[in-house]
């Protein structure tokens, strides 16, 4: 942790705002996913298909999209002023489009702060073999 305290509260938010991103998928909380992504908010997903904050959102609503257990681990936070990579590894279970998974991949998250809230801006996940 830093030891400049306004760049521990930003690390700090940072790991709670991947937090509760990845507690809102599991409680489906729409709200709150749409609270933490930016509006230009893009992720690559693990087999490359790319989707816009719309189209994850729309996949919710739908109902095609059921995770039962998400969480980013072993964070790794870099602030740039005010932008935040984050490196990390992504565990989730569900079921998208009527297919299930259980997967675990290492993220990129890019967040930057407007006013006093960090926006998830773009996110690319890449499948692992966890032991």
């Amino acid at each position: 942790m830093q030891s400049n305290p306004k760049l521990a509260l930003d690390f700090k938010a940072v790991a709670q705002a991947e937090e509760r991103l990845a507690a809102a998928h599991v409680d489906l909380d729409l709200e709150c996913i749409d609270e933490l992504l930016h509006p230009d908010y893009v992720i690559i997903q693990p087999g490359g298909k790319l989707e816009s904050k719309a189209d994850v959102l729309t996949s919710y609503r739908s109902g095609n999209r059921r995770w039962d257990s998400a969480s980013s681990e072993e964070l790794d936070i870099r602030l740039y002023g005010q932008t935040a990579l984050v490196v990390g590894v992504w565990k989730a279970a569900g079921c998208n489009n009527g297919q299930p998974f259980d997967y675990a991949a290492h993220f990129l998250s890019i967040w930057i702060k407007e006013g006093n809230r960090w926006l998830n801006l773009a996110s690319q996940s890449t499948e692992i073999q966890v032991d």
